[in-house]
């Protein structure tokens, strides 16, 4: 790729680029990674201002992180979501103990490291002139190139062929930065893009017509009774087993409408929460009959434990 495509983004670079994130002054590939994961389907901001630095805080690193039970480290990434990160990021701790390995093969293998997210550390943390993949710079590649479509293979084929491997630590930086708030999704500020000139979509006067986008699914939404047995100031959960929110603890879900449920409880209220694959429109009752496989706790204990957004709401009816 011609040199003044470089120069002008580096240039950009440097003026606009978010140059006090955290984890751009580290060369620690533990919190690179740690920044890296949960960064995945999540913006910046949330990152920085309510988990990145209290998990380091507790987590300092990967032997503490190692030493650490899977309760604590889904109780320290409660309200972020996607726990499947998080019980990855605990397996790989266990795997490899002291430090994250260096060559881009042996970090694919970990639990949870994809390819974009092994080039990311290898990049940053052991300055590896490799590009970087993530949803911002596909969707430069895309305009860059004129692309409408285009398979992974494709794409890392685009990305290798627009890298500057002069400068691979600020490019990958800048490409972030570039599509985070300039080549943005909904919004292309072309203008101050500093591959305006030799952009495929900008010269096309069409920035958002690229890449095509996929028709919207629809979410469904599941409706549920929520039940929180209690006895004596405590209250009953267990924890979860299943692939979703696998291992938090939950008060007792049911199908709404339950035909054993007259008269037997009170309506505490109602909740509304959002997942990414579904909606859930819960009734939330309190019942005072005694119920099995529970533990019951007290809700000084229970804030100790690890939880759902949607449980997280039902303490505080309760409180």
């Amino acid at each position: 790729m011609h040199k003044p495509v470089h120069t002008n983004l580096l240039r950009w670079y440097e003026q606009y680029g978010r140059h006090n994130l955290p984890w751009r002054h580290s060369r620690d590939s533990y919190t690179i990674w740690i920044s890296e994961i949960m960064l995945q389907q999540t913006q910046v901001t949330t990152v920085l201002e309510r988990f990145y630095t209290p998990f380091l805080q507790q987590f300092p690193t990967l032997r503490d992180l190692a030493a650490a039970t899977e309760e604590e480290v889904l109780k320290q990434w409660e309200g972020l979501g996607y726990y499947t990160r998080a019980r990855n990021v605990y397996k790989t701790a266990q795997l490899v103990e002291h430090a994250l390995p260096q060559s881009i093969h042996e970090l694919i293998q970990l639990p949870g490291i994809g390819k974009s997210t092994a080039h990311a550390i290898a990049a940053f943390a052991y300055r590896t002139p490799v590009p970087i993949l993530d949803a911002n710079v596909k969707r430069i590649l895309y305009r860059f190139f004129g692309k409408k479509k285009a398979s992974e293979r494709e794409l890392w084929a685009l990305a290798y062929r627009l890298f500057d491997d002069e400068h691979p630590f600020e490019y990958n930086q800048a490409m972030m930065d570039l599509g985070s708030l300039v080549c943005r999704s909904k919004e292309a500020l072309c203008v101050h893009c500093p591959f305006e000139m030799q952009c495929h979509a900008a010269q096309q006067g069409a920035p958002l017509e690229l890449p095509e986008k996929k028709a919207v699914k629809s979410v469904p939404i599941r409706y549920k009774d929520i039940v929180v047995f209690t006895c004596k100031n405590r209250y009953a959960l267990k924890q979860r087993s299943g692939r979703f929110l696998h291992g938090l603890w939950g008060f007792s879900e049911y199908e709404q409408n339950r035909d054993n449920a007259e008269g037997q409880m009170q309506q505490l209220g109602s909740i509304v929460q959002k997942y990414s694959h579904f909606h859930l429109y819960a009734d939330v009752y309190i019942s005072y009959e005694p119920v099995e496989g529970h533990e019951y706790l007290t809700l000084e204990e229970i804030n100790k434990l690890p939880l759902s957004k949607a449980d997280i709401k039902i303490v505080k009816m309760l409180t």
